[in-house]
C-alpha cells in the first residue's frame, strides 16, 4: 500500500510542515527514563539493566541526568528531588508520557488520573504534572531527542566501574559537552540560557518533602511485598490481606 500510494501521490505537493514548540523561561521541564544495559567492571559477569533519567527545560535546553538501578514511584520521586536541587528552582509544569508511575489511567469524562505520591510532590513543589496525548511521542521531544544524544555521543564505547562511576562521567559529559554546546535549535549555548532562565524558576520549597517514605505497597495474598524488585515478609500485626 505504502508503495502504491508513493507512486500515485503528486510529487509536487507541498510538504507538510510543524510549528514547533517553544515554552517561556521557567514555564516547563519535560521528564522522562530510557532503557540502558551495561556491563560494570567491577562485576563484569553480571549485565545490569540501568534506567536514565532525564529532567530537561523546555526553554533553554538544560539536561539534568542521572543513571538509577530502577524506574519505579520511589526512584521517579527521588530524581525530581536531585533534578530540582540541580537546578536551583521549580518549572510551573512538568511534561510527562503515560509512564505508570506519574499517570495510573482516566476517569469515565477522559480525565487523566495522576498518582497520588506523585500530586503530592506535586503540591509540595509548586508544579503542575501534565501528561502529553497517547501516540504523541513529538509533543516531548525536547527529553527524548537529548536520550538519543546522551546514548550515541557519551555512553558508546566507553567502560564504568560501577553505578557511581557512570554518573560520574555523565555529569562530567554533561557539565563540558552537553551543556556548554551551541543548541542547534535555539542557537544558544545551552549553559548561559539556562544563566538566564533560572531566575524564572520558582524558588525551593522551605521545607523537604517528608512524604516519600509514605508510599503505599500492595501486600500479596501470602503476605510479600514487593520493595524495589525484591520481596519481603510482612509482619502478621500489620500485615492488611483484601478480601
Amino acid at each position: 500500500m505504502k508503495r502504491f500510494l508513493a507512486a500515485v501521490r503528486p510529487a509536487d505537493r507541498p510538504k507538510p510542515f510543524e510549528v514547533r514548540f517553544e515554552t517561556p523561561a521557567g514555564q516547563q521541564a519535560q521528564v522522562d527514563f530510557a532503557r540502558f544495559v551495561t556491563t560494570f567492571t567491577d562485576e563484569p559477569e553480571i549485565t545490569r539493566i540501568v534506567w536514565l533519567f532525564s529532567l530537561v527545560l523546555g526553554h533553554s535546553r538544560y539536561i539534568f541526568a542521572r543513571f538509577v538501578m530502577h524506574q519505579d514511584l520511589q526512584t521517579l520521586l527521588r530524581c525530581h528531588m536531585l533534578a530540582f536541587a540541580a537546578i536551583g528552582g521549580v518549572p510551573l509544569e512538568i511534561l510527562y508520557d503515560r509512564m505508570k508511575t506519574a499517570v495510573t489511567g482516566e476517569d469515565g469524562e477522559g480525565h487523566i488520573i495522576y498518582n497520588r505520591a506523585l500530586l503530592a510532590l506535586a503540591q509540595h513543589y509548586g508544579f503542575q504534572p501534565k501528561a502529553c496525548r497517547p501516540y504523541r511521542a513529538k509533543t516531548k521531544g525536547k527529553v527524548e531527542r537529548p536520550l538519543s544524544y546522551i546514548r550515541q555521543d557519551f555512553f558508546l564505547a566507553r567502560s564504568f566501574r560501577n553505578l557511581d562511576d557512570l554518573n560520574a562521567q555523565l555529569q562530567d559529559w554533561l557539565d563540558m559537552v552537553a551543556n556548554a554546546r551551541l543548541h542547534g535549535t535555539t542557537q544558544r549555548i545551552v549553559a548561559e540560557a539556562f544563566a538566564a532562565e533560572q531566575p524564572e524558576l520558582q524558588p525551593l520549597p522551605a521545607a523537604p518533602f517528608d512524604a516519600l517514605l509514605k508510599l503505599e505497597r500492595r501486600v500479596s495474598h501470602d503476605g510479600l511485598v514487593s520493595i524495589g524488585g525484591n520481596y519481603y515478609s510482612v509482619p502478621d500485626r500489620t500485615r492488611r490481606v483484601p478480601p
